[in-house]
C-alpha cells in the first residue's frame, strides 16, 4: 500500500492531476499506519500478520 501510494503521488505530481496526488497521500498515510500497528504486534483487521 505504501508503494502504491508513492507511485500515485509521483504520477499525480508529474501529470498535475490533483485527485491522484490526494489518493497517493491517503494511501501512503494509511499504509504507514498499518505498518506501524503491525510492527508493534497489534492485530490489524483481526489478523496477527498481514503480507
Amino acid at each position: 500500500m505504501i508503494v502504491l501510494g508513492v507511485i500515485l503521488l509521483i504520477v499525480g505530481l508529474l501529470t498535475g492531476i490533483n485527485i491522484i496526488w490526494t489518493i497517493g497521500i491517503v494511501l501512503l498515510v494509511v499504509g504507514a499506519a498499518l505498518a506501524i500497528l503491525g510492527g508493534t504486534g497489534r492485530k490489524v483487521g483481526g489478523r496477527a500478520h498481514w503480507y
